[in-house]
């Protein structure tokens, strides 16, 4: 088991948030000191992000789900709210679907349930560089980029089912132009029960590049 590095703020009910693929907590600046004010702030660096260890075990969202019970463990979080960006939403339905008593309120931000929910020339730009990374993984940052860009071609791949079994109430927010096509967010806000739909001006990066709006989102959807 490997020990998560991360950043703690704030007190309250837990609220994890959860970076995306190549990242780390850092891309929280934004939302971390303003959601503080309201929760007990959790932001680790996933497996092989920022200062967390790579370690042994497979690659995967699965794993990283599993980095997250076990990360929730080691602090006695029975419960939390959890807000996961891009690949750290992939982890947050991966683990609703898994543990769904440890959910309280969940917020997909520019979430995929499969790698088809992307950007078409995204993920055709994507597949040319994984491959030309391939053929260099004999260099450890070479093997590294090979690893992140697997994850997006290849995971996760999450069910029409999984996602209706989900009962937390969720928030799913994505940018008016983001890299997530607009019919796959709405189709993950359709198939979870109980779930609101905002899209919001920006790109990918709404909570960087739109964080007040981003933020007003959240918050008014997490204090409800």
């Amino acid at each position: 088991m490997i020990k998560n590095y991360y950043v703690e703020a704030g007190e309250g009910k837990p609220l994890i948030l959860l970076h995306g693929n190549g990242e780390d907590s850092s891309i929280f600046k934004f939302q971390i000191n303003r959601f503080s004010e309201h929760f007990h702030i959790y932001a680790p660096d996933t497996r092989s992000h920022g200062k967390t260890p790579r370690g042994e075990k497979p690659f995967t969202l699965e794993q990283f789900a599993e980095d997250l019970k076990d990360f929730m463990d080691d602090r006695n979080i029975e419960k939390a709210n959890i807000l996961g960006f891009s690949d750290g939403g992939n982890i947050a339905l991966i683990f609703a679907v898994k543990y769904p008593e440890r959910v309280d309120k969940l917020v997909l931000n520019s979430a995929n349930f499969i790698p088809e929910g992307l950007n078409t020339r995204f993920l055709i730009w994507t597949k040319i560089r994984c491959f030309f990374a391939s053929m260099m993984k004999n260099s450890s940052k070479m093997q590294k980029k090979y690893e992140l860009m697997s994850l997006m071609l290849n995971e996760p791949n999450l069910t029409e089912e999984d996602l209706k079994s989900i009962k937390s109430k969720t928030l799913v927010i994505a940018g008016k132009k983001d890299l997530i096509k607009k019919s796959h967010t709405e189709k993950i806000a359709g198939l979870i029960s109980d779930s609101k739909l905002v899209f919001i001006n920006g790109n990918h990066a709404t909570a960087r590049v739109n964080p007040r709006d981003f933020n007003r989102e959240v918050l008014d959807f997490l204090i409800d």
